[in-house]
């Protein structure tokens, strides 16, 4: 490879993100169908926890609105993406990453809104999978499309327990 091209897709990446949230997220007046939500929805919750997996702050700040609040079942409230993002900062980068279960994800239309996400997710910790319990909850996530972005504007995360090894 070029000496000159891996650094410039390095730069690139930072812009991914943006467009991830912006232009390659289908804009929500040409979605037709609940398999074309699905996959545009599918497709932001992969990103967002992309972000969150690898600690990527400024990216997952992208994909939230700047009142987001999180309704946390064990942790409480959080209101704002700032105080949001502090805690994912202090409580899960390099500590815990996330996997969506497979086949729990629901997606429903929000008329003029955006779209409502249902789903049950895994949390992992990095290194120490042998000694700390593997984590499941379920999630409700509202998404917002406004201004030619979707943004999460609510957060319900609940129902966490640990799984047997």
């Amino acid at each position: 490879m070029n000496k000159l091209v891996a650094p410039a897709r390095l730069l690139l990446l930072p812009l991914l993100g943006l467009c991830l949230a912006r232009a390659d997220a289908q804009a929500l007046e040409s979605i037709n169908s609940p398999e074309e939500l699905h996959k545009a929805v599918a497709l932001l919750d992969a990103a967002l926890f992309d972000s969150y997996n690898h600690c990527n702050l400024d990216k997952f700040a992208l994909f939230v609105a700047g009142d987001v609040e999180f309704y946390h079942d064990q942790g409480g409230v959080t209101l704002g993406a700032k105080d949001l993002t502090e805690s994912i900062r202090k409580n899960i980068c390099g500590k815990v990453t996330r996997e969506l279960v497979p086949g729990t994800l629901r997606i429903y239309p929000m008329n003029g809104y955006g779209a409502l996400e249902l789903g049950v997710h895994r949390f992992h910790h990095p290194g120490h999978d042998d000694t700390e319990p593997l984590g499941e909850a379920a999630f409700i996530h509202l998404w917002q499309y406004k201004d030619g972005a979707w943004k999460i504007t609510r957060v319900v995360s609940y129902d966490h327990h640990s799984l047997a090894k």
